[in-house]
C-alpha cells in the first residue's frame, strides 16, 4: 500500500499539471486538501487513542528522556535556522527538513507495528500523547521566528498556528476518551473498525504526496535540493531509530516511539508552516521508516519460526 499510495499521489498532481482544463479548479482543490488533510489526521489519531484506556497509560523514565531529546534537538535546529542559516538557501531547506523529522510526533500506526513486534502499546500511546503536546507548543512558538510574516506580529502568528495545531494533535485524545465513557456502545463499534485507520492512512498519504510533488514542481527544486532533503530524511530516520534503541536498551516500544513518525502530519506541517518544498522530507522519511519496519517484521517472523 505504501508504494501504491505514494505513486497515486505523484500521478494525481502530474495528471492535473498535464491537463490544462483542470487548472481553473486548482485553488478550489488546494482549499479542499487543506480542509480534508487535518480531518484525516484527526480521524487516524482518534482511532488510535480509542483503543487504549486512560487507565492503561503509565509514565516511564524513557518517555522523559525521549521527550527531552526531541525537543532539545528541535530547539537547537530552530535557533540555527533563525540566527545562522540564511533564508532561501539549500542548506536552510536541509535544516528545516531535519526540524520536521525531529519534532514530528509518533505515527498513529505505530501501535500496530509495536504490537506485531511484541512491544508495550500502552507505553507508546502515552508517549504519543506527550509528544503531540510538545508539538502543539513548540511548532507555534518557533515557526513565526523562522518564517516571519510581514505585518503579522509574533503573538498573532503564534495564535493562528496554535489554533491549527493544538486541536489537531490533542483533540483526538480528548474526543476518544469522551466517547469511551459517554457513549460506550459507539466506542465498541469504533474499536471493531480495525481496518478503517489503514484506509484513512492510505488516502492521507496519497494527498500528502500530491502536495509535496506540487511544492517541488512549483519551486522548481533542483537535483541538489532533492538530494539534500533525501539526506535529511535518511539521516533523521537512522538517528531516530538508533537513539530509540539506545535509550530503550533495545525495547521495541521505545524504538518505535522515536523512530516511527506521523509522516502525513510531517508533510502537512511542512507545506503549511515551513518552506513548502521541505514537506518532501516527510514523504521521503515515510519510505525509509517503512523499509526499516518491513525489515523488523521479517526479523521477528524468522525469530518466531526458529522458536
Amino acid at each position: 500500500m505504501l508504494p501504491v499510495a505514494m505513486l497515486a499521489g505523484f500521478l494525481l498532481y502530474t495528471l492535473f499539471r498535464e491537463l490544462p482544463f483542470l487548472h481553473p479548479a486548482g485553488p478550489a482543490l488546494v482549499t479542499a486538501v487543506d480542509v480534508l488533510q487535518p480531518l484525516l489526521i484527526f480521524s487516524m489519531l482518534f482511532l488510535s487513542f480509542s483503543r487504549i484506556s486512560p487507565s492503561e497509560l503509565r509514565p516511564h523514565r524513557w518517555q522523559v528522556k525521549l521527550l527531552c531529546l526531541q525537543c532539545s534537538l528541535f530547539i537547537l535546529l530552530a535557533l540555527a535556522a533563525i540566527f545562522w542559516v540564511p533564508a532561501g538557501t539549500s542548506f536552510r531547506l536541509f535544516i528545516e527538513g531535519l526540524m520536521i523529522c525531529t519534532i514530528c510526533p509518533t505515527a498513529a500506526a505505530a501501535p500496530v507495528i509495536t504490537y506485531k513486534l511484541g512491544g508495550d502499546m500502552a507505553g507508546l500511546v502515552t508517549y504519543t500523547v506527550l509528544i503531540n503536546l510538545a508539538n502543539a507548543i513548540l511548532v507555534p512558538l518557533f515557526v513565526p521566528l523562522i518564517h516571519p510574516v510581514a505585518g503579522l506580529s509574533f503573538l498573532t502568528a503564534f495564535s493562528l498556528i496554535l489554533a491549527k495545531v493544538f486541536p489537531l494533535l490533542l483533540g483526538p485524545c480528548l474526543a476518544a476518551w469522551m466517547v469511551r465513557y459517554l457513549f460506550p456502545r459507539l466506542h465498541r463499534r469504533i474499536v471493531r473498525m480495525t481496518e478503517l485507520s489503514f484506509y484513512l492512512w492510505a488516502i492521507s498519504l496519497c494527498l500528502a504526496i500530491t502536495m509535496s510533488v506540487r511544492a517541488l514542481f512549483n519551486a522548481r527544486a533542483s537535483g541538489t535540493i532533492i538530494a539534500l532533503l533525501a539526506l535529511a530524511s535518511a539521516l533523521s530516520c537512522a538517528l531516530n531509530f538508533a537513539f530509540g534503541k539506545h535509550f530503550g536498551h533495545g525495547s521495541v516500544s521505545v524504538t518505535q516511539s522515536l523512530g516511527q513518525k506521523n509522516t502525513v502530519f510531517a508533510i502537512w506541517m511542512g507545506y503549511s508552516f515551513f518552506s513548502p518544498v521541505s514537506s518532501a522530507t516527510g514523504g521521503l522519511y515515510s519510505i525509509w521508516q517503512n523499509l526499516f519496519n518491513s525489515w523488523q517484521l521479517e526479523q521477528k517472523r524468522k525469530k518466531d519460526n526458529n522458536i
